[in-house]
């Protein structure tokens, strides 16, 4: 018995069930008389709970610190020790999903970007449908701004395929000074080789074996995972397309920061000149289907029926 309301409970059980006084009950328990007269004073902020509530059912990865970046501007007055203290009693903790072995021994921290378009990082993540196939996202990742400027949905991503959406981002958003990745076979193909060559873009590959090399990015990829992939099921390429945009959109223009003071991707690359306060709504090379969104769902679940 440890805390205040485990010896209290325990006082009370004494006291009903071996009939024993408020005196002999504290002596046994070892609690004090007062601990188990006091009666908080604190309110019970129903609306403060409400709210806390309806957003970690929104956002079900967020932890209570990045709820509070949230609460704040609706007009909550709150510190973080009371929020954490309701987030407890609301049963509202994040659970971790398993862990592995880490190497122990130091590391230096990674250098970070002076300016914006200095490196740029790029790796890819894969899922599945729920009918098993497999599909891959391309994400780009600037690590001066931590904006993801590109995510890119695809059955199949060559690398032909890569380069056309660097060059549509590129004249979108400008060419970086370096590009950083693993030793992927589309990153290191030919058709890459030869990009580099034709941009004179320096592109860094990392060491084999070794992703922490591209941390910025692989962290982003948690939480690209974690935030979206582990939390939606997918039916078709189009779905995962018109969803995936709009949590990168979200990501940018919403989602806080813990890295850059709790502030948005947005409004921290705003900082850094009004070129680059405007949001980003890259478009991929990816061909825009004929149907809409609830055309293209009908007609796949026409399929899923006609295939048993």
């Amino acid at each position: 018995m440890v805390t205040p309301a485990a010896k209290r409970e325990a006082v009370a059980h004494l006291g009903k069930v071996h009939e024993m006084s408020e005196r002999r009950a504290c002596r046994v328990a070892g609690c004090d008389r007062m601990t188990v007269r006091y009666r908080s004073q604190r309110p019970d902020d129903p609306k403060l709970r409400e709210r806390l509530r309806a957003l970690a059912r929104e956002r079900r990865r967020f932890g209570y610190r990045r709820l509070l970046i949230f609460l704040r501007p609706e007009g909550f007055i709150v510190n973080h020790k009371r929020l954490f203290r309701i987030y407890r009693e609301e049963r509202l903790m994040v659970r971790k999903r398993g862990g592995r072995k880490r190497a122990l021994g130091t590391r230096a921290p990674m250098a970070i970007p002076a300016a914006p378009n200095d490196l740029w990082a790029l790796d890819f993540v894969s899922d599945q449908f729920v009918c098993g196939r497999r599909f891959r996202i391309l994400a780009v990742y600037d690590v001066c701004t931590r904006e993801c400027l590109a995510t890119v949905a695809d059955t199949s991503l060559s690398g032909k395929r890569v380069a056309r959406e660097l060059d549509l981002l590129i004249a979108w958003r400008g060419k970086p000074k370096m590009i950083v990745s693993d030793n992927g076979t589309e990153l290191t193909s030919n058709a890459i080789l030869t990009w580099t060559a034709d941009t004179q873009v320096e592109w860094h590959y990392i060491a084999p074996g070794k992703p922490m090399q591209n941390g910025f990015v692989e962290s982003f990829n948690g939480r690209l995972r974690d935030e979206f992939l582990n939390e939606t099921l997918f039916t078709s390429l189009m779905q995962v397309r018109v969803a995936l945009e709009e949590w990168r959109r979200d990501y940018n223009n919403v989602r806080p920061h813990s890295r850059i003071g709790w502030l948005t991707p947005a409004v921290h690359a705003a900082q850094f000149g009004p070129q680059w306060a405007r949001p980003l709504r890259f478009e991929g090379s990816a061909a825009h289907p004929i149907a809409t969104t609830v055309q293209m769902e009908k007609i796949n679940r026409q399929i899923q029926v006609a295939t048993g």
